[in-house]
């Protein structure tokens, strides 16, 4: 059996990328693929309940760390890798670049213990294709404020979405290759569009 195509959804609180999810897996299906849809930190009851203490409590930045990474390890045994190896596509909402970004970037976190981790963790797997709809932090600070309450990251400052946006500048700079950059200050249109592109370029290859 060909193994599923494994898609991540990445950027800053308020790009959009959680809004065009959905959508994306409908078109996907539309075209016979079996599609998982899932998030991070969360996917499975065990990585839903560390994602609530990692959005709502208070802690370190070594603890928030290792609870997504807790998080990650169990999603992928029970939900990314078995639906990869059952030939479905995978679309997950954030997976590693998130924790670059944010545990990295954000927090200041060393980053050669985050490429530890992630080479425990995930045992090279990597996605396939990376959609990172990239914002400008305040202009994803407005959209946040008007849909809803904040979590414990939402109420971090400016200054802290510009380090998780450099976070992802220093991904994106190491694979340039598995990442389409996504303009998502543009009008919903024209980011799907793109969306589509890249995801059809991708199911091409």
């Amino acid at each position: 059996m060909t193994p599923g195509i494994f898609i991540t959804l990445e950027g800053i609180d308020g790009a959009g990328k959680s809004s065009h999810i959905e959508g994306l897996a409908a078109w996907l299906r539309e075209r016979g693929q079996r599609v998982l849809v899932t998030r991070e930190p969360g996917g499975t009851a065990l990585a839903e309940r560390l994602r609530e203490l990692v959005l709502h409590e208070p802690m370190d930045a070594l603890t928030e760390t290792l609870l997504v990474f807790a998080a990650r390890r169990d999603h992928l045994q029970q939900a990314i890798e078995p639906a990869l190896a059952a030939g479905t596509t995978v679309l997950c909402d954030r997976f590693t670049d998130a924790t670059f970004a944010y545990q990295g970037g954000g927090r200041g976190f060393e980053v050669a213990v985050l490429a530890q981790l992630e080479a425990w963790v995930q045992q090279g797997r990597q996605p396939d294709l990376t959609l990172w709809f990239e914002l400008a932090p305040a202009t994803a600070a407005q959209r946040r404020a008007a849909a809803r309450a904040p979590d414990r990251f939402e109420r971090q400052d400016e200054a802290f979405f510009a380090r998780v946006q450099a976070g992802y500048e220093r991904r994106y700079a190491a694979e340039p290759q598995r990442f389409v950059r996504i303009d998502a200050a543009q009008a919903r249109d024209a980011v799907w569009a793109r969306v589509v592109a890249a995801v059809q370029s991708r199911l091409a290859a």
